[in-house]
């Protein structure tokens, strides 16, 4: 069995953690948002009242399975810490949705048009983010 230390020089460079992070989740057999809720989280960010689309997103998590919800809510939690320091990071809301909107929830099946798609994936994971409070 190898052993990994993150005291390696190899792991000093944020974007290595971060890329195997998106890795681990983007190889899961299922995404940490599953496939059956793929569509109800973007029709909801599709809701024309944003307070509407927050409340929708919110029942969507509450109704993930257990290990899915605690995972999704301690990566979004870390998330939020990243955010913090957006002026060394510049990782904006957005950008990390952007990163990782797509990682965390993915139709089974590719859309015709990606680009639309993998726009209002990326809102999911910034309207996450905006009302973490109020979302878990």
């Amino acid at each position: 069995e190898e052993r990994l230390s993150l005291a390696d020089p190899e792991w000093s460079d944020v974007h290595v953690v971060t890329g195997a992070l998106k890795l681990f989740f983007r190889e899961l057999p299922e995404p940490l948002v599953p496939y059956r809720l793929f569509n109800p989280f973007i029709e909801a960010v599709k809701l024309p009242d944003p307070q509407e689309q927050v409340e929708r997103v919110a029942e969507l998590v509450q109704s993930l399975p257990p290990s899915n919800y605690a995972t999704l809510r301690y990566l979004l939690a870390h998330l939020c810490r990243v955010m913090e320091h957006v002026d060394a990071n510049r990782m904006t809301r957005q950008n990390i949705g952007i990163v990782f909107g797509p990682t965390l929830l993915r139709p089974e099946r590719e859309p015709g048009n990606l680009a639309a798609g993998m726009a209002q994936q990326n809102q999911v994971v910034e309207l996450l983010l905006a009302h973490f409070d109020h979302i878990f």
